[in-house]
C-alpha cells in the first residue's frame, strides 16, 4: 500500500505555465456596424409604408361601416320607412296593442263590452271620450285605484287590477291594456273573434281623424247619470239596430222568446222564416246584469244588434227581414251566451 497524499495536497491542481497570449475568436467587422445598410433601410421604409396603408385602409371600412349602421338605423334621408329603429318600434307597439286586446277580452268585456260599447261599466269606444277622457294617465290610475277614483263610490263594481294595489295584472300588462285602449284604428293585427273564435283583422277604437266639434259639452269624468238615462225606456220598448229596418211597421207573423238567466240563454237553437221580418221577445232575468242579443252571419258580419239593458227588464227587438241561412246569435256584452238561428 502506497502513501495517498493527503486532500490539501491535492487541490488545487497547479496549472502549467503559459506558453504565449492565446488568440480570441470575433465576429467579422460588418456585424459591429452600428448603421444600416441601404437595402435593409430601404425594406423597413417599405414595410412601414405598408403598414401604414393597411392602417388606413382598416379605419377607411371602420368610417363607413359606422356612417352606414347610422344611416340603416334611424333612416337614409329622402327615403321614407328605412329606420330599422322607427320599424322596430312600431312592430313592438303593434304587439303590445294586440296583448291588449287579448286582456281586454279576457278581463274587461264582460262590463265593457267585446267592442267597448259598455253594458255593466260605461263605454269606452265613444271617440269623444276617447279623444280627451281616456288619457294613458287617467287609465292607469283607475286600474291601479278601481273605480272609486272615477265617481268616488267605494262599492263601485270597477276592481282594482294593478298588482301593485292587490290587483291581478302586472305593470307590463297594464302598459299592454293601455296600449290597446289608446291606440289608433290605423293600426291592425289578426286576432281572434271572441264571438266566433276565428282569426280577423283587429282595428283599434280611436279614429285619428277626430276633432270635438265647437262647444261640445266635456266628457264628463263620472258615468252614472248617462248610464241611468240610457237604462231608463220603458221595459215594453222596442229597440235594436240592422242593416236594414222592416218596411211600414207591419205587424210580424212571428215572434220568438228568449230569455238571459245566469249569464245564459234558455234557448241555443232559434227559427224563423226566411225574408220576412221578425220580433225576438227578450227578457233580461239577471238583475243588474246587462244582456241583448245581436245577431251574425256565417262570415261574422253582424245583420242586428239589440239594445243592451240591464236585468230584470224585457225588450222586443224588431228584426228585419233575413235571407236564408243560419245565423248565429249572440249577447255583446257576454260572448259565451251564444246559439243557433236557423233562417228558412
Amino acid at each position: 500500500m502506497t502513501d495517498q497524499p493527503r486532500p490539501e495536497q491535492r487541490l488545487p491542481v497547479p496549472r502549467p505555465p503559459a506558453e504565449g497570449p492565446v488568440e480570441r475568436f470575433s465576429a467579422p467587422p460588418s456585424a459591429h456596424t452600428y448603421g444600416l445598410s441601404s437595402e435593409r433601410a430601404a425594406r423597413i421604409v417599405r414595410q412601414s409604408a405598408n403598414a401604414r396603408w393597411v392602417g388606413f385602409l382598416a379605419v377607411l371600412v371602420v368610417v363607413v361601416f359606422v356612417i352606414v349602421y347610422y344611416f340603416y338605423d334611424l333612416g337614409f334621408p329622402g327615403i321614407p320607412g328605412s329606420s330599422r329603429l322607427a320599424a322596430e318600434a312600431a312592430q313592438q307597439q303593434v304587439t303590445a296593442i294586440s296583448r291588449g286586446y287579448q286582456l281586454f277580452e279576457a278581463n274587461c268585456a264582460r262590463c265593457h263590452g267585446a267592442q267597448g260599447q259598455g253594458g255593466i261599466g260605461p263605454t269606452l269606444n265613444d271617440q269623444a271620450k276617447l279623444a280627451t277622457h281616456l288619457t294613458p294617465a287617467y287609465i292607469r290610475s283607475v286600474l291601479t285605484v278601481g273605480g272609486r277614483y272615477v265617481c268616488g263610490n267605494a262599492n263601485s263594481l270597477m276592481p282594482v287590477w294593478a298588482d301593485t294595489n292587490g290587483g291581478p295584472l302586472n305593470y307590463v300588462q297594464i302598459d299592454d291594456l293601455i296600449a290597446w285602449l289608446t291606440a289608433t284604428s290605423n293600426v291592425s293585427f289578426q286576432g281572434t273573434d271572441p264571438t266566433t273564435g276565428k282569426t280577423v283583422t283587429i282595428h283599434p277604437w280611436t279614429d285619428p281623424t277626430y276633432v270635438m266639434p265647437p262647444g261640445a259639452t266635456p266628457v264628463p269624468a263620472c258615468w252614472l247619470d248617462a248610464f241611468k238615462n240610457a237604462a231608463s225606456p220603458s221595459p215594453s220598448a222596442s229597440s235594436g239596430t240592422a242593416a236594414s229596418s222592416p218596411g211600414g211597421g207591419a205587424p210580424v207573423a212571428t215572434t220568438l222568446q228568449l230569455t238571459a238567466q245566469n249569464i245564459a240563454y234558455d234557448k241555443s237553437t232559434l227559427e224563423a222564416p226566411a225574408n220576412q221580418p221578425f220580433d225576438i221577445q227578450f227578457t233580461n232575468n239577471d238583475a243588474g246584469i246587462p244582456h241583448n242579443v245581436s245577431i251574425k252571419s256565417a262570415s261574422g258580419a253582424q245583420v242586428f244588434m239589440g239594445e243592451i239593458f240591464p236585468g230584470t227588464g224585457s225588450r222586443t227587438y224588431q228584426v228585419p227581414a233575413l235571407p236564408a241561412g243560419t245565423y248565429t246569435f249572440v249577447c255583446s256584452v257576454h260572448p259565451s251566451m251564444t246559439g243557433t238561428l236557423t233562417v228558412k
